[in-house]
């Protein structure tokens, strides 16, 4: 496992208890080399959205673990964030919360010849998600084949 892939793993952990804690969820974990500088991304979430306040407490919090965990040691940048209008599909939770909007996903191998597809979530069930795609077509998506996802936000006219 690459140290960034370590570091990202790490980071979940302590962050979703963490998080458990304050009635919050880790939606996702990001660690890149930016700009000439390590990042390290955390985008949280909570049932009616998350302040400027949570996320500066979120911060402290969670910097003060990862650095008595010793989990980083050299100079990075913390950052804590809601997940946006776009937000990162992880989980089986995630695309429940889904079904009936428009999502933009990238599988780890392609099926049917496809990678990339673009549709509207129909169902979730054991592992499976149906996606409703070009003119009406469903496919059928195994969870764990799928590498990213987000929600594609539709702008009402």
């Amino acid at each position: 496992m690459s140290q960034p892939k370590r570091i990202v793993s790490q980071v979940s952990q302590l962050a979703e208890g963490l998080l458990g804690e304050y009635g919050m969820e880790m939606v996702d974990v990001e660690f890149r080399f930016e700009r000439g500088r390590w990042t390290l991304r955390v985008f949280i979430d909570k049932q009616g959205g998350i302040t400027v306040d949570d996320c500066a407490h979120v911060n402290r919090e969670l910097g003060d673990l990862i650095e008595a965990k010793d989990i980083i040691g050299y100079h990075y940048v913390l950052e804590i964030s809601s997940p946006g209008l776009n937000r990162p599909l992880r989980k089986e939770g995630d695309f429940i919360r889904s079904i009936g909007k428009m999502v933009k996903l990238e599988l780890s191998r392609p099926i049917n010849k496809r990678r990339n597809f673009t549709g509207r979530v129909t169902s979730v069930r054991q592992g499976i998600i149906g996606l409703l795609v070009d003119n009406d077509n469903l496919v059928e998506l195994p969870l764990k084949e799928i590498d990213r996802a987000r929600v594609k936000y539709e702008f009402n006219n």
